[in-house]
């Protein structure tokens, strides 16, 4: 599979966070109020952490980081509250001012656009609401979910299973076989463990262990590696 140009996995991070903006638009007071698939935050609360994320450069993000004591949950609750407006309006109204932003804390821009497809589903699935991340944009996630441990311990969780896509190029490792649709298996490495219903195959069990195995600690806003 070969990488997408940097100037194109900006234009998706920029599409994703403009069908999310207008998803958000239609919901009521109890929807933003509704916990997410991240940890124990709300929708709301995962909208004004992706402000947060398209807010914070790389010196920013070192210094909140350092003054968190490299604790990524609280950078992560800090920088939130930050974003969170004094209602669902202004928390809505700050998302769509970064939604053409290319403000990130480093240049690993997959890891950008696995965020909004992430904490795009965090929100829809719960929700029930329509709307699905391009495939060529859901793929690039994966690729790079699955070659690394930076935002999401991808490389480890699917270590020594072999991953295939049904309705994409995707397909990587070697080992028992976990099969799904390209975004069953990006959320499932992002640690969602719902999505592990969608996927078939010998492999299953241990990639669903090996999420569980990674939930968070109690009390904490994110779910297991959430993205920063």
């Amino acid at each position: 599979m070969e990488n997408m140009p940097r100037a194109e996995v900006w234009a998706a991070i920029h599409r994703e966070r403009t069908a999310l903006a207008e998803g958000l638009a239609e919901l009521t007071p109890d929807q933003w109020a509704a916990r997410s698939l991240c940890g124990q935050w709300t929708v709301e609360e995962v909208v004004a952490h992706l402000t947060a994320a398209a807010s914070t450069g790389r010196w920013r993000w070192i210094r909140s980081m350092a003054g968190a004591r490299f604790d990524p949950d609280l950078h992560n609750q800090r920088r939130m509250l930050e974003q969170r407006g004094a209602g669902p309006d202004e928390t809505l109204a700050r998302f769509r001012a970064v939604v053409t932003s290319t403000t990130a804390p480093s240049g690993h821009t997959p890891a950008w656009l696995g965020e909004v497809v992430v904490h795009g589903e965090d929100i829809r699935r719960p929700l029930g609401l329509p709307g699905t991340p391009e495939l060529a944009a859901v793929t690039e996630v994966a690729r790079f979910f699955a070659e690394r441990d930076f935002t999401v311990a991808g490389r480890t969780i699917r270590k020594g299973l072999h991953l295939v896509a049904t309705d994409g190029p995707f397909d990587i490792g070697a080992g028992p076989e976990v099969r799904g649709s390209t975004l069953a298996l990006v959320m499932a490495i992002a640690g969602r463990t719902d999505y592990c219903d969608e996927l078939t195959g010998p492999g299953v069990p241990t990639l669903r262990s090996r999420i569980a195995d990674r939930r968070p600690r109690s009390g904490g806003g994110r779910a297991a590696d959430a993205l920063p």
